[in-house]
């Protein structure tokens, strides 16, 4: 079974159970055993860190219960929190795996983009009260796109041996006074969207050049990208399980 769960990510410390902190994870199987009477393992698609949202986080478990797919999704929601949510279920074959059976992820980060903050969007995305030129950062962001190598954009502490990684697409779009950056790719570093963020914010101060992103890429050096952007701004947008879904 996969079920799809979008949540909030503000009261939780990212989706994997820890000891000693609430996580998505440990609350959707307070949620399992409630609905299926026992406490299931679950696979989830991807690690997110504290703080960061999910508008599609995929889950693949196995169960001998009954229950169809179109009973689990109130089910579920009627045991789970307000910033939880299951938004689809589907049955799959038995080997299918939430993390290794995907073949790539979309990633969204949003920027209040005005003088103003918003307190509807506190927690929800980064507010940022200068200019933002839109174009100039859709022309920088297209040199993601491609195969390579993102050592420049990876936290250190990282024990991800190949940092190679192959970005489908990349774009920033303005809608009304957020500044959206979409980013899809076969997979991600840890902290790498947060990085690209903070890079392109460097680039809209001035302080890095706008053709500057393939000469941090071919250095490999953390130093030269950008700050770290903050968790908050940042969502797991979409998860692909086809070719047909990347198009």
């Amino acid at each position: 079974m996969l079920l799809s769960i979008a949540y909030d990510g503000r009261n939780y410390h990212g989706f994997q159970v820890q000891k000693n902190a609430v996580t998505v994870e440990e609350v959707f199987q307070d949620a399992l055993v409630r609905v299926f009477g026992a406490r299931l393992p679950v696979k989830g698609c991807s690690r997110t860190d504290s703080g960061v949202h999910a508008n599609q986080f995929c889950i693949s478990m196995k169960t001998e219960s009954r229950i169809p797919c179109e009973r689990v999704i109130p089910a579920m929601n009627t045991n789970l929190p307000p910033d939880i949510a299951v938004t689809d279920c589907r049955e799959v074959l038995e080997e299918f795996h939430a993390r290794y059976s995907c073949i790539g992820k979309e990633y969204l980060y949003r920027i209040l983009n005005r003088t103003a903050r918003d307190p509807f969007s506190e927690g929800r995305a980064l507010h940022y009260p200068y200019p933002l030129d839109t174009e100039l950062l859709r022309t920088a962001c297209r040199d993601f796109a491609g195969y390579h190598d993102f050592t420049a954009f990876c936290s250190s502490g990282s024990a991800v041996e190949d940092t190679r990684r192959t970005i489908f697409r990349a774009n920033v779009e303005r809608k009304g006074d957020f500044v959206e950056f979409r980013v899809a790719g076969d997979g991600f570093l840890y902290n790498m969207v947060r990085i690209m963020t903070g890079t392109l914010l460097e680039i809209s101060r001035g302080s890095i050049p706008v053709e500057g992103i393939p000469e941090i890429l071919e250095s490999r050096d953390r130093r030269r990208a950008g700050p770290t952007a903050p968790a908050w701004g940042l969502y797991l947008n979409r998860v692909f399980y086809s070719e047909s879904e990347l198009i």
